[in-house]
Order: structure tokens, then C-alpha cells, then sequence
């Protein structure tokens, strides 16, 4: 069995298109130890991504260039990019949040953010994703790949 990362090895995206936002989750996330890229929209994020793919993605929901959903799904659709989850943050609603899971996002913060909620959500698929990547012959249950996967499977039908 390998040595968990320690949080500073982990590279996180965060994408909202409000600076004082980003400001916001960057300091938070990187006063815990973690590598944090910013992007102020749907479009440079899927830039970044494809450049350097990173460990886990926070993607707010409403931008006005492309939303959080659009994000989410052509990040699924794209095979050449690693499995990777995708944390979406919305305002809207519990059927707003569904949306977003059914296009592949792994789980969704509400706003406003509870900062001790949001870093145990990272932290937990985080390690979801490492112990799936250390133990091949195991199944994560909740892994980002099995998520593609069902993505997948429910838009071929």
C-alpha cells in the first residue's frame, strides 16, 4: 500500500467568475496545504485542464460564458482527460445540484460556502481517488471513474 499525498501534492482548480469569490476559496484552500489554480471562466478552465489536469475540481454553477454544467459535461466527454471529480458550487436548489450530478459532477456545496464542510468534501474524494489509484484490483465506490462511467452509460441510451 503507498503513502497517502500530503495536501500540498495536490493541484485544485477553482473556477467561478467572481474574483472575490476565487480570492476566497484560494486562500482558504491554500492555508491548508493545497496547490490552487484559479479561473474566471468555463473557457479557461477547460484550457488549464486540458494543459495540466488537476486533482480535483470546484466549479460554481452560474458564469455567464459557459455554466458549470457545460463544464461538467464536456470534461466527461473528453476521453483524452484523466478521471478527476468535480465538485460544483451553487446557489440554486437540490434539483439544480441533481442536474449537475446527472451530467457527471461527483457532489455539490451549497452556498454560502461552509468552509469546514467544503475542505472535509475535498479531502474525502481526494483520498477516494488516491485509494482507487494505489489499489488497482479495488473498486472505490464512489470513484470518479465509476461516476464517468455511469455517466456515460446513461447518455448512450
Amino acid at each position: 500500500m503507498s503513502t497517502p499525498k500530503s495536501t500540498e501534492s495536490y493541484r485544485l482548480l477553482a473556477v467561478d467568475d467572481i474574483p472575490d469569490n476565487l480570492f476566497l476559496l484560494q486562500t482558504i484552500l491554500e492555508a491548508e496545504g493545497f496547490a490552487v489554480d484559479v479561473a474566471t471562466s468555463g473557457s479557461v478552465a477547460l484550457s488549464k485542464i486540458k494543459a495540466s489536469p488537476p486533482d480535483l475540481i470546484l466549479l460554481d454553477v452560474m458564469m455567464p460564458d459557459m455554466t458549470g454544467y457545460e463544464v461538467t459535461q464536456r470534461i466527461r466527454q473528453d476521453e483524452s482527460l484523466p478521471a478527476m471529480p468535480i465538485l460544483l458550487i451553487t446557489a440554486h436548489d437540490k434539483a439544480s445540484a441533481l442536474q449537475g450530478l446527472e451530467l457527471g459532477a461527483n457532489d455539490f456545496i451549497s452556498k454560502p460556502i461552509d468552509f469546514n464542510e467544503l475542505l472535509t468534501r475535498v479531502r474525502t474524494y481526494l483520498q477516494l481517488e488516491h485509494s482507487a489509484e494505489a489499489e488497482p484490483g479495488v473498486e472505490a465506490g464512489n470513484s470518479v471513474k465509476a461516476t464517468r462511467q455511469a455517466w456515460r452509460t446513461t447518455q448512450n441510451r
